[in-house]
């Protein structure tokens, strides 16, 4: 072994002073200028949905408020699986974040039995961005006026009334999976992939009731083809304000929303964070995206990192519990 003599250690780390101070003064300096290039936002659906239209109505407003570019980037694919999984895998950086949801954060864990990412060790909570109640509708030729009238009726004959939603596992499943359960009900299920085909077979009379997003359903329920009975969430709809709750209408304590939140991998640095949230918290605030996110059916919510993190845990149990239950499995 080769011993360095203690003069030449003093100098060695003497010698090292300068490097270290520049290392130390190098972290605050690169957090100050972020972002320094532009910022690859995932979405994990396609172009031209929900989770895209809020995506790209807040990276506009990034852009006008911030002069940050914002690219939107769509990867769908798995239930939303492969667009969070990629960023859940990339560099921790900042320069990568995706705009996930109920589906693919906490309902998916549970739903796959072997999902690419732990939505906890592998990612960290940005900001909520918003929430978004389903709405349960009927034909406008059916006979039923109200859910109560649909409970009151299913309970007297029990699985003889068809509901569809847009496939196995998503949030409208699980949410009339819960519903049955508080009301003491049974339903048959009849999973369609996506809802195009599953209105034109509603409104052909083909099952009872379908829960759809309120806007797949708006335009439908304007035009007289449909009525809505119900919303999920726990408060009337400012889309539908006429239309009662679940709660309202007997299932006392009934909620079941999909919200939307920015995510980013799991080792961003926290300043780094603290800037993605103070900016996107501040996006919500304009007009223009508050009128955008209302005007398909969403709620603006905004927050901490740390009331993200408390709603993905609550609802990692929650509907992870609905999914075994109800013993749900991908279509």
């Amino acid at each position: 072994m080769t011993l360095i003599p203690h003069g030449l250690r003093q100098v060695a780390r003497l010698s090292l002073l300068p490097v270290l101070a520049l290392g130390l003064l190098a972290g605050p300096a690169q957090a100050d200028t972020y972002p320094g290039k532009p910022i690859r936002l995932v979405v994990p659906f396609p172009a031209g949905g929900g989770t895209d239209i809020i995506a790209r109505a807040i990276g506009q407003q990034l852009t006008e408020s911030r002069q940050w570019t914002v690219v939107v980037d769509n990867k769908p694919g798995a239930g939303g699986n492969l667009g969070v999984d990629a960023v859940a895998k990339a560099p921790a950086d900042g320069y990568t974040v995706v705009l996930g949801q109920t589906s693919n954060l906490a309902i998916n864990p549970a739903l796959y039995p072997k999902l690419p990412y732990d939505p906890v060790k592998d990612l960290k909570p940005v900001v909520l961005a918003a929430t978004a109640p389903l709405v349960i509708v009927v034909p406008n030729s059916s006979k039923y006026k109200t859910l109560a009238d649909v409970l009151a009726a299913a309970k007297q004959t029990p699985g003889a009334l068809v509901f569809g939603t847009p496939g196995n596992g998503t949030v409208a499943h699980l949410a009339m999976e819960q519903l049955q359960k508080a009301a003491h009900i049974r339903l048959q299920h009849v999973p369609y992939k996506g809802s195009a085909q599953a209105l034109t077979d509603l409104m052909g009379g083909q099952m009872d009731l379908y829960v759809s997003s309120i806007p797949t359903a708006i335009s439908h329920l304007k035009g007289g083809r449909m009525k809505a009975l119900a919303v999920t969430s726990d408060k009337r709809s400012s889309q539908l304000p006429q239309v009662p709750t679940v709660a309202e209408s007997g299932v006392k304590g009934f909620e079941a929303n999909t919200w939307f939140g920015f995510m980013a991998p799991a080792a961003t640095p926290a300043a780094v964070l603290t800037t993605l949230n103070t900016a996107i918290n501040q996006a919500l605030q304009s007009p223009t995206v508050r009128s955008r996110l209302m005007g398909e059916g969403g709620e603006v919510l905004g927050g901490s990192q740390a009331e993200f993190a408390a709603l993905l845990k609550t609802d990692l149990q929650r509907w992870g519990r609905i999914v075994h239950e109800a013993d749900a499995r991908i279509d």
